[in-house]
């Protein structure tokens, strides 16, 4: 990913990450309580705006790395892209009542996200080419 796919990336996940939140504190809130699910709707709204504001950082290391650490930066991207979307995704789908095989969608989401953060020690360690 470039600097510019990693910006739409955030913007994007940061938008439904506002709105998700909101949808879950507002207009779902008794759904949620009534099925005991507002504690995963909140970890993973949480986890999805944390991570949209962490890829406005790499789309700046983007920006300004080259070689081995623009390629590492650009796999960071990659990770937290998908993390949010089936770590966040699962647990929004789950909190719902989604299907039960959503379940385990979730803890592969979150590998991504931790490779993301490895990639992240990675390219800080990463010699210029």
């Amino acid at each position: 990913m470039n600097h510019r796919s990693t910006l739409v990336a955030a913007g994007l996940l940061g938008a439904s990450g506002v709105a998700l939140g909101a949808l879950g504190a507002h207009a779902l809130e008794a759904f949620l309580a009534e099925k005991g699910t507002a504690h995963a709707w909140e970890t993973a709204s949480r986890y999805h705006i944390v991570h949209a504001v962490a890829l406005l950082a790499i789309a700046v290391w983007l920006r300004h790395a080259t070689g081995t650490a623009a390629r590492r930066a650009g796999w960071v991207a990659r990770c937290w892209t998908v993390g949010v979307v089936l770590f966040s995704g699962s647990l929004y789908g789950l909190a719902l009542g989604g299907p039960r095989w959503l379940g385990p969608v979730t803890p592969l989401g979150g590998l991504a996200l931790i490779a993301g953060w490895l990639f992240v020690v990675a390219g800080a360690v990463a010699k210029d080419e």
